[in-house]
């Protein structure tokens, strides 16, 4: 697919503001009883029923799409969607929310060293420069000053969830056009569901639901609200336009604008439960876009009106498409 930039830092911004308002609702559910595995199955099952659908009519006459791209769909939608959501209510589960999510997010550093040992040249000192900016923004952003504690286990759950979500941005920026993004996000939504369902029956990931009244912004609503909030927008508008940024991004700069996440979530956090962010969150926030900024304007430098920069920063920093299976 052809980069678009300016197209693409949009939408990844959808994305992470989409992203953001999953944690707000979702505590809202955890507040009344649900377990952790209940509100990922619900969003993930809600999400493939909607999406059902438009996958179908967007098949209609190619449905040699499925067979050709069998194999990618069932490790994006078991890894980058079913597993990534596990390992992290697991560590969230065993840790405080913060330190978690600052596990999670260490995938875009985790694309730099992938990229920088799959091809032995390693990233460019501004991106280098741009990679510790972001993440000395987020750990600003999480404030883990607080009430952060450590719990080894949940430190690997974390990680995991780290590579799986790295996992998503490769995956994500490799598609070609043969393969819709709407067909590997509903397709991959189908398989989560599957895996999540059988981790339900197993009693891997408890699936407890509760009927009751959630509290949001002040005020009472039926525990439905959330639930087509989690559905409808933190994971179709969600991983669809994620999907779509990282093809016109790349891997590398759609994780970091994806980074911008945190700083939506903490955003919802307020509007939604009130907790207000402080000064020193602030000035994470920040850090986070400078961050991406000089990942963004080094990529722009480096391949600029120049195809022989345009090779040079392709060899150091691939995107290649899938292999079709």
């Amino acid at each position: 697919m052809t980069r678009q930039p300016t197209a693409g830092i949009w939408i990844a911004l959808v994305s992470a503001a989409t992203f953001g308002v999953s944690g707000p609702f979702a505590k809202s559910l955890l507040e009344i009883g649900w377990s952790p595995g209940a509100a990922v199955g619900v969003r993930i099952g809600g999400a493939a029923v909607v999406l059902l659908v438009p996958v179908l009519i967007a098949l209609r006459g190619r449905w040699s799409v499925l067979r050709q791209h069998r194999l990618t769909i069932v490790v994006y939608g078991m890894t980058a969607i079913a597993l990534c959501q596990l390992f992290y209510f697991n560590a969230v589960a065993r840790m405080s929310v913060g330190v978690s999510l600052l596990l999670e997010y260490l995938a875009p550093v985790l694309i730099v060293g992938f990229l920088w040992a799959r091809s032995r040249k390693p990233p460019t000192i501004p991106t280098i420069l741009g990679s510790v900016t972001a993440i000395l923004g987020l750990l600003l952003v999480l404030d883990l000053a607080g009430d952060a504690r450590i719990d080894p286990v949940g430190v690997l759950f974390g990680l995991a969830a780290a590579v799986c979500l790295m996992v998503f941005f490769l995956m994500s920026a490799r598609v070609d056009d043969s393969l819709p993004p709407l067909v590997m996000a509903g397709g991959g939504m189908v398989v989560a569901a599957l895996t999540i369902g059988v981790l339900g029956l197993t009693n891997i990931m408890p699936l407890r639901f509760v009927s009751a009244d959630v509290t949001l912004a002040g005020s009472t609503y039926s525990w439905l609200v959330p639930v087509a909030v989690l559905v409808l927008v933190a994971t179709v508008a969600a991983y669809v336009t994620g999907i779509l940024a990282a093809q016109r991004l790349g891997s590398k700069v759609a994780s970091f604008v994806a980074l911008t996440e945190v700083l939506f979530a903490v955003l919802a956090a307020w509007l939604i439960l009130g907790e207000l962010p402080g000064v020193v969150q602030l000035l994470g926030g920040v850090l986070i876009v400078v961050g991406v900024v000089v990942v963004r304007v080094d990529e722009l430098r480096a391949t600029d009106g120049d195809p022989v920069a345009r090779e040079a920063f392709d060899q150091a920093n691939p995107v290649e498409p899938l292999p079709r299976p």
